[in-house]
C-alpha cells in the first residue's frame, strides 16, 4: 500500500522543492542568544522571537532549575486529573494580575490556546469576525466551531464595521484579531476595535504573543499600549517567545469564559500540564519585567537603530516601532539570494515570498533583540549592504 502513497507524497515534496518553499531546519550548537553557532561556525542571530533576551537568562535558568528539584520533571497527568500543581495556580493567578484579569487559564502552546476557544464559545448562532491576516492558530481554532465566519481586510475599520453589520442577526460576536502582525510588525487599531465591538454588541478577542511583555509602559501588550485595557475580553499568549522563550501559552479573560474553558476545551482537557520548570521559569520572567522595565527599554533602543541605520542605507522597510523590521526586497528570487548572502557574511535571517506574504512583497524580517549589542546591530547593517550589492552587482 506504501509504494503509491509513497510516489504521491515524494510528487508533492518535489512540488513544494520546484516552488522554492522547502523549509530547511539547521540545528543550532548551544542556547539560544544574539551569537550563536550553526555548522560549526559563529552567526548573529536576528530572527528569533527571544525579544527580552531571556532565552538564556540566568536567573531564569536558576528558577527553572529549582522547579525541576522542587516539583518533578512531569506530571504525567491532564489538569483535572492529576496534572494541577500549587505552582500552575500560582502562574495563572500572576498572569492574570499582570495583564488585569479576572482568570487565566494555561495551555501546551499558544496554538492550542487559540485552537481551545472558538468551539467552545461560539456556535451556528454566532458569528465570527476574523482580520484576514490572523496567525494559522486563529484560523484552525475558527474553522472547529461551527460559527458563521467572516473575513474583514487587514486593519481596515470600514470593512470591519460591513461585516460586523452583516452579522447583526448573530446570537453573540466576536472581532478577533492578531495585537501584533507577525510579518508586517503591525500593531492593531485596538482603539477603533473596541469603539466598533462595543457600538455592535461585539467582543474582542486578541493574540498578543508577539506583544506581551515589551510592547506598552509595563510590557503588557497591545491593549496597554492601545490605552484599551479592560475592553478586551480575551487575550492569548505564549509563553515561548518575549516570557523565557520555553514553552506554553495561555488565555486570559473574564471568569465565565475561563471556567467555561476549564470544563470543555479539548486542547486544555485531553493535553498534559505544563513541566513545572518551564511553570517556574515563566514566574520568574514576570517577576523581572515587573520588578524593571531596563530590557524593554533596550529593546525599544535597539529597534530604533537598527530602523535608523538601514534607513540610512538606503533599504526600504514597513513602517513602525515594532522590534518585528521587515526588510523590503519585492522579488521573490532576489530576496532568497540576499538571505543566503548575509548567511555567508555570518548574519542568520529567513527570507519570506509567497505563499507566506502576498506575492511581489517577498521580505527578509529582522528581528531584535535586547540580547543585541549595539556593535552587532551595526555589523548586521553593514552586512545587509554588502550582500545588497553583492546580488545586485552580479544581476546587473
Amino acid at each position: 500500500m506504501y509504494g503509491s502513497v509513497k510516489e504521491q507524497l515524494r510528487a508533492e515534496l518535489d512540488e513544494i522543492e520546484a516552488a522554492g518553499l522547502t523549509k530547511r531546519e539547521r540545528g543550532i550548537h548551544g542556547p539560544q542568544s544574539s551569537e550563536i553557532e550553526v555548522a560549526g561556525r559563529d552567526v548573529l542571530n536576528f530572527c528569533a522571537n527571544n525579544y527580552l533576551g531571556l532565552a538564556n537568562d540566568e536567573r531564569i535558568k536558576d528558577a527553572a532549575r529549582r522547579g525541576l528539584d522542587d516539583w518533578g520533571y512531569g506530571l504525567a497527568s491532564v489538569r483535572f486529573i492529576c496534572g494541577t500543581q500549587e505552582l500552575h495556580l500560582e502562574l495563572e493567578r500572576k498572569v492574570s494580575g499582570f495583564l488585569g484579569y479576572d482568570d487565566t487559564i494555561l495551555f501546551s502552546s499558544c496554538f492550542d490556546a487559540n485552537g481551545g476557544v472558538f468551539e467552545v464559545l461560539f456556535g451556528p448562532d454566532d458569528a465570527i469576525i476574523s482580520d484576514e491576516l490572523n496567525h494559522a492558530s486563529i484560523i484552525d481554532g475558527i474553522r472547529l466551531s461551527k460559527a458563521q465566519r467572516f473575513r474583514y481586510r487587514n486593519r481596515d475599520m470600514a470593512d470591519l464595521e460591513a461585516k460586523l453589520q452583516e452579522a447583526s442577526g448573530a446570537r453573540r460576536r466576536v472581532i478577533v484579531t492578531d495585537g501584533v502582525f507577525s510579518m508586517d510588525g503591525y500593531i492593531a487599531p485596538l482603539q477603533e476595535i473596541c469603539d466598533l465591538a462595543e457600538r455592535y454588541d461585539a467582543l474582542v478577542f486578541v493574540d498578543d504573543s508577539h506583544a506581551v511583555g515589551f510592547v506598552g509602559e509595563h510590557g503588557r501588550g497591545t491593549p496597554e499600549y492601545c490605552g484599551v485595557e479592560g475592553r478586551v475580553d480575551i487575550a492569548t499568549g505564549t509563553f515561548g517567545k518575549a516570557l523565557g522563550g520555553a514553552s506554553g501559552g495561555y488565555v486570559a479573560a473574564r471568569q465565565e469564559i475561563v471556567d467555561l474553558l476549564r470544563q470543555r476545551a479539548r486542547p486544555y482537557l485531553f493535553s498534559n500540564t505544563l513541566a513545572p520548570a518551564i511553570v517556574s521559569g515563566t514566574l520568574q520572567a514576570i517577576d523581572l519585567l515587573e520588578s524593571s522595565g531596563e530590557l524593554r527599554e533596550r529593546l525599544k533602543a535597539n529597534a530604533a537603530l537598527f530602523r535608523s541605520l538601514m534607513t540610512d542605507a538606503g533599504f526600504d522597510l514597513l513602517p513602525g516601532e515594532h522590534a518585528i523590521v521587515p526588510v523590503m526586497f519585492g522579488d521573490a528570487a532576489l530576496t532568497a539570494r540576499i538571505a543566503a548572502a548575509l548567511q555567508e557574511r555570518g548574519v542568520y535571517v529567513t527570507a519570506f515570498s509567497f505563499p507566506v506574504v502576498p506575492r511581489g512583497l517577498a521580505r527578509i524580517r529582522v528581528q531584535l533583540s535586547a540580547a543585541h549589542s549595539e556593535d552587532e546591530i551595526r555589523r548586521c547593517v553593514e552586512a545587509f549592504a554588502a550582500a545588497r550589492d553583492e546580488v545586485m552587482a552580479a544581476a546587473s
